[in-house]
């Protein structure tokens, strides 16, 4: 009998020290970006990867205070290239102002893409928070490994957050900088089409799967039991997938209908990312053939099979 997954808890006590060089582990540096709301908790998180030289993973917004405090915690060391996780804006608005003016190239998975086409009538909610003209000097591929001033960097693509998501492990050590794909303060947004529940249900069993079990997400604090939380994140989806079948199941034939039953006391800033993950979730059901959706100009319709 498989073991029952672990419990999740999410962790919202975290000092960020906005603007200071955190040390992370040996070979990491932490420095959190002044961009904190409801979708970045306190903050995006940028990394300096390295000893020698080093490598500024995820620089975040186009902000002077930010850039000045990533070049403090860098501390006058060559800066081999920038890094990204992903190419939400919240990560990589500075990005190629930032190679531009330290003279380095910009390394990530490929250009912004939708995780499947538009369909008719339908809109990309996130579409002003994706960087879609930003183009990498250098395309990543998934188990890649780089050497950035003495620590090895791997390469593992973790699509369903967005399609061009990565996850960066550090080589021999438990660490793996998890990105938004896992995050310890809340479960990640997954809004389709920018992102596909399908790819983010199997990157979590990708990264469970990896020889990393110690998370730094790109928001939030570290994960000192990485897999088994991943573990529960993944619990939590598909206990969030029976709740959106039972309440279609029940007559729910709205989207906003299922978001009023699965979220009952949802608060107003929170009701539309609430509304995101449920069409996600609906979306992967209709996948599995246990959701039909008529979609239309003034919405969609929802039926059990």
């Amino acid at each position: 009998m498989a073991s029952p997954a672990p419990a999740l808890i999410f962790n919202t006590e975290f000092n960020p020290q906005t603007g200071e060089a955190v040390p992370v582990v040996p070979g990491l540096v932490r420095v959190t970006a002044p961009n904190a709301s409801v979708y970045t908790f306190t903050g995006t998180n940028s990394f300096i990867v390295g000893h020698d030289s080093v490598a500024v993973i995820d620089p975040g917004p186009d902000n002077g205070e930010h850039q000045a405090a990533l070049e403090r915690a860098v501390s006058g060391r060559r800066i081999e290239a920038i890094i990204l996780s992903h190419t939400h804006r919240d990560h990589s608005a500075s990005a190629r102002r930032l190679a531009d003016a330290w003279t380095v190239p910009l390394w990530f998975e490929g250009r912004h893409r939708l995780s499947r086409p538009l369909r008719r009538f339908e809109r990309n909610p996130i579409q002003n928070s994706c960087d879609w003209d930003l183009v990498p000097d250098r395309t990543l591929g998934d188990g890649e490994v780089l050497t950035v001033g003495g620590v090895g960097i791997s390469v593992h693509k973790t699509p369903g957050h967005c399609a061009n998501h990565l996850a960066l492990g550090l080589v021999g050590t438990p660490t793996l900088l998890s990105g938004d794909h896992v995050m310890g303060w809340n479960s990640t947004l997954v809004s389709v089409p920018d992102g596909s529940m399908a790819d983010y249900l199997a990157s979590l069993d990708k990264v469970i799967a990896l020889e990393f079990s110690h998370y730094v997400p790109a928001h939030g604090g570290p994960i000192a039991d990485g897999v088994n939380y991943a573990r529960a994140l993944k619990a939590h989806r598909d206990a969030r997938n029976e709740q959106v079948l039972a309440a279609v199941q029940a007559g729910a034939n709205t989207l906003g209908k299922v978001v009023s039953a699965v979220y009952p006391k949802i608060g107003v800033a929170l009701r539309m990312a609430a509304r995101m993950t449920v069409t996600a979730h609906v979306e992967y059901l209709e996948e599995l053939g246990k959701i039909t959706v008529r979609r239309g100009p003034f919405g969609a319709r929802l039926k059990a099979e």
